[in-house]
């Protein structure tokens, strides 16, 4: 399986974290950058100096800015764009696909506009029978790239298609369940996002363990409540795409939402972080389609309404996590 042939669309950290695991395991690898400057740099000096730049690229590794030579010939598709441009990236990509291809999505998000996640956006641009899966799980790029032992879940509808990317991935160091619950998968990895912004607020206010504990664990269960309304399997919140990733990007120093969450935090507006990131902070804009799902759906959301509410409304910190704490004593249920 390794040898397959593969298509990476996106060269942000994950996308070349995931491009150069490949890449070392032997398989025919491509990278599509959309910003020239990214893979003129990889070509030079075989490092993503500006998402990934202490991680040496492995010499087989090909970039290119050409959509149609990033796609030809290519067995297997890996979608990593951020999820607000999944939809215009992978319908060009569409158009230059080969038949029978299978398309792997590593991107975690909700689109604000339809509420669709990836599953949903990908059926909108992808040829008819079209098979996809999707990776998700408590994976920070550098740590991958790094080969830290790392694992994650890739779930498809289709057995097959979830066991092919499963030998398509996993190495020594990268390990790989498969799972049938792409509803679970895609909304666990999605809104932990939401969660880890409350979290990063938390440290950024100064409170400690206690505090923090309490925000994750409640924040699993706003995720279950929703995730279950909307058809997913309670267990996979239990789960490395569910549990697992939440506690990563709640506690991890590598967690961009996390940090958002840190600086909001301490005061600072919401414009002038993410001015000086870099890469997508997820959680951002999942918030809002979180919200949204949440009372399409009539499920109790506090701490993403929270979340919402510091992002988009001009809440305090200290006002925000007051409202958590005085909400109305209530008896402990995943209902």
């Amino acid at each position: 399986m390794s040898l397959e042939r593969t298509a990476v669309i996106g060269a942000g950290s994950w996308g070349t974290a995931l491009a150069n695991l490949l890449a070392k395991k032997g398989g025919e690898t491509v990278l599509w950058s959309f910003e020239p400057e990214v893979a003129e740099t990889i070509r030079a000096e075989q490092v993503n100096r500006r998402y990934l730049d202490s991680v040496r690229l492995d010499a087989r590794l090909r970039v290119t800015t050409d959509m149609e030579e990033a796609l030809y010939g290519a067995s297997v598709v890996l979608s990593v764009s951020p999820s607000h441009v999944v939809r215009p990236v992978m319908a060009q990509a569409a158009r230059h696909m080969e038949p029978g291809a299978l398309v792997v999505s590593a991107s975690k998000g909700i689109e604000n506009e339809s509420l669709k996640t990836m599953d949903e956006v990908l059926a909108d641009v992808l040829p008819d029978g079209a098979v996809a899966a999707f990776l998700s799980g408590p994976s920070f790029a550098l740590e991958v790239g790094e080969e830290h032992p790392t694992a994650v879940t890739i779930a498809s509808h289709h057995p097959e298609a979830a066991e092919r990317a499963q030998a398509l991935f996993q190495t020594p160091y990268f390990r790989v369940y498969t799972s049938s619950d792409v509803r679970g998968v895609e909304l666990g990895g999605s809104l932990k996002n939401v969660i880890a912004i409350a979290a990063g607020v938390v440290e950024g206010l100064g409170y400690g363990n206690n505090t923090q504990a309490a925000l994750i664990t409640r924040g699993l269960a706003e995720i279950t409540r929703l995730g279950v309304a909307a058809g997913a399997e309670p267990a996979t919140f239990a789960g490395l795409a569910g549990m697992g990733d939440l506690i990563l990007t709640c506690t991890g120093s590598l967690s961009r939402n996390r940090q958002v969450g840190i600086e909001l935090g301490r005061g600072r507006p919401i414009d002038e972080i993410l001015a000086g990131m870099v890469a997508v902070a997820e959680g951002v804009r999942t918030a809002l389609s979180a919200r949204d799902l949440s009372r399409r759906l009539e499920i109790e959301m506090p701490i993403v309404e929270v979340v919402h509410a510091m992002l988009y409304g001009g809440l305090a910190a200290t006002r925000a996590l007051e409202m958590l704490m005085l909400r109305e004593p209530r008896r402990e249920t995943w209902g």
